[in-house]
């Protein structure tokens, strides 16, 4: 045992650091800094160049990722396998990093106008990109968990960064309070995995479970370290924060956490599944096919009794959930692996274009209407068509509806549940065709408010929207129409071979199936 520990501590000491490959996080790194200088010596007057430098500070970390993901043609591994910068980590990290400036262009003008502090919100966003990032190349328990913490800390301050608000106290509050009780679960899981294996390598924690030959520790530690990420995700039963915590928050955090927040949970799980966790499909193929189902329906359940906007479109938040969880409930199936490990990537993808987009057009509208009701979009065609028609596009994207990039992201999802050629499958398909069908049901309310509804008080004004806000509009637009209109664009950014790039991946989810 202290021979183990000692050789794992020895590849730490002296590890190999391949400076190019990790240029995403050096940039952010430096950008945080930077950022914090000039908070302290800028005048408040100036306090908006802030929010630009933050965005060159995420295109500066883009461009290494394009560089990387161009040019490389193998994975990079550091620190004896624990961080690895792969095709799959590229392709999620660039999404991070694309995601988190159409939120500081949504962020921009509401810190500017709303008296907030905005270097701390962009320092604190930053920080929590980072996290993001360094997720998406961590194979071990200790770096997944450090990345996890990264970026869940600052989620929490941002959260409550209107603190003159109570709601969004009682937001941060929630969502912090509940976040560490899930954290302590999972630490506990990752606990008894590493006492169970003596290892907190995902590929060596992979090799050591065996289906049918696991000790009840090992199960307890399995189930720990998924309902830990399931809190992350907002799946059902852990979702309860969610709704609070979204309509209370600033709304540019709130779109922050639905789609990045969610994502990196997702992620995580993701690689933990398939690197750690594939000869335990016993357990935990269970597990997920019961919160698939239970989050997408209770999600939509609720979802469709709200009057409030931000509150509906954070149950619609928990049912996406449950639809990309749905291919994971299969991941450990010869024939299912790969597109399950495709499906839940390419969803990712598409869910934060249209869910930004969404939100995009309720900060906007919003700024008219001071409201957050849904009854407020009443009338938007006779005074904002054009914003009537990115509504109508965005909603309808995440209803499914083609040719918008939803319909490409839930049919991949079906279609990797349907390669599993059991039961099971069909029955989960089944409940979530269902679902499918629910969700339209309340993304068509707003779209009909939108559409024949009289505008509230009569007032048809129109809308100023800031030239930020359009910006993050159309990076949304173009991002949702490319995919549903040319699937081809993303389809092969989950393919299990050709993106993760990584052996061990490979070699362990073969040794599963």
């Amino acid at each position: 045992m202290l021979a183990s520990l000692f050789a794992q501590a020895t590849d730490w000491v002296a590890p190999t650091i391949d400076w190019h490959a990790i240029a995403p996080e050096l940039v952010l790194v430096v950008g945080i800094n930077i950022i914090l200088l000039l908070d302290l010596s800028l005048a408040d007057a100036k306090k908006w160049m802030l929010a630009t430098l933050s965005g060159f500070v995420m295109l500066g970390a883009l461009v290494p990722v394009v560089t990387l993901f161009v040019i490389g043609d193998d994975s990079r591994s550091m620190f004896g396998g624990r961080y690895v910068i792969d095709e799959y980590a590229l392709v999620l990290k660039g999404f991070f990093l694309l995601v988190a400036y159409v939120v500081i262009l949504m962020s921009q003008t509401e810190l500017e106008e709303g008296g907030y502090y905005q270097g701390e919100f962009y320092v604190l966003m930053l920080c929590s990109v980072l996290g993001m990032v360094m997720m998406t190349s961590s194979r071990d328990l200790v770096s997944i968990f450090v990345a996890l913490e990264l970026l869940s800390i600052p989620a929490y301050m941002l959260a409550a960064w209107n603190k003159r608000n109570p709601k969004s106290n009682e937001a941060g509050m929630k969502y912090y309070l509940l976040g560490v009780f899930a954290s302590a679960i999972m630490l506990y899981g990752m606990s008894l995995l590493f006492g169970a294996t003596n290892s907190t390598l995902l590929t060596e924690i992979g090799a050591t479970l065996v289906d049918g030959n696991l000790s009840g520790i090992e199960v307890v530690g399995v189930v720990f370290v998924i309902s830990g990420f399931a809190f992350k995700i907002s799946a059902v039963p852990f979702h309860t924060w969610a709704p609070d915590t979204y309509e209370g928050a600033p709304t540019p955090v709130t779109a922050f956490l639905s789609v990045a927040s969610k994502a990196a949970g997702f992620v995580a799980l993701v690689t933990i599944i398939y690197l750690a966790f594939p000869n335990a499909s016993d357990v935990y193929q269970p597990f997920i096919w019961v919160l698939a189902a239970l989050t997408m329906t209770v999600g939509n359940v609720l979802a469709l009794r709200q009057t409030n906007i931000v509150r509906m479109l954070a149950y619609s938040s928990v049912s996406q959930g449950g639809f990309i969880l749905m291919p994971l409930a299969f991941a450990g199936e010869a024939n299912a692996s790969g597109s399950a490990l495709n499906a839940v990537v390419v969803y990712l993808l598409v869910y934060g274009f249209m869910n930004l987009g969404a939100f995009a057009t309720v900060i906007a509208v919003s700024r008219k209407t001071r409201s957050g009701e849904i009854s407020s979009f009443g009338g938007l065609f006779s005074y904002a068509p054009g914003m009537a028609v990115l509504v109508t596009m965005f909603f309808a994207s995440l209803a499914g509806i083609p040719p918008l990039g939803g319909w490409f992201a839930k049919f991949n999802a079906f279609k990797a549940v349907l390669d599993a050629q059991s039961s099971w499958a069909y029955v989960l398909a089944s409940i979530a065709a269902v679902n499918t069908v629910i969700s339209a049901a309340y993304y068509m309310k707003v779209l009909r408010t939108v559409w024949m509804d009289e505008a509230p008080d009569g007032d048809t004004s129109p809308i100023n929207t800031p030239s930020p806000i359009k910006a993050a509009l159309g990076l949304t637009l173009v991002g949702t129409l490319v995919v549903g209109v040319y699937p081809q664009s993303v389809a092969n950014f989950g393919d299990l071979e050709d993106l993760t790039g990584t052996t061990e991946l490979v070699a362990v989810v073969d040794a599963g199936g």
